[in-house]
């Protein structure tokens, strides 16, 4: 199973692992979302998903922003930074 980025659910490799306050990679945060051990952006999910929507969209030109924001509000709850 691909492992995702816990906040923006982003599919997570070694070279987009955020990074945590002692410099080793994180092992749940993308480089984007997480460094030094810290989210890189005080956002709401809501907000989270405003801000990914063109990125998603801009790597895959065949989904539509109204799907995109679907996948993402099926998702992101799910992940540990969102999760209640």
């Amino acid at each position: 199973m691909q492992k995702l980025c816990q906040s923006c659910g982003m599919p997570l490799s070694d070279e987009l692992a955020g990074t945590e306050q002692d410099g080793s990679k994180s092992a749940d945060y993308c480089l984007y979302c997480y460094r030094d051990g810290n989210f890189t952006a005080d956002l709401t999910m809501e907000e989270m998903i405003n801000s990914c929507i063109p990125f998603m969209t801009q790597a895959h030109p065949e989904l539509l922003p109204a799907k995109a924001r679907a996948m993402m509000n099926a998702v992101l709850p799910g992940l540990k930074r969102w999760k209640k």
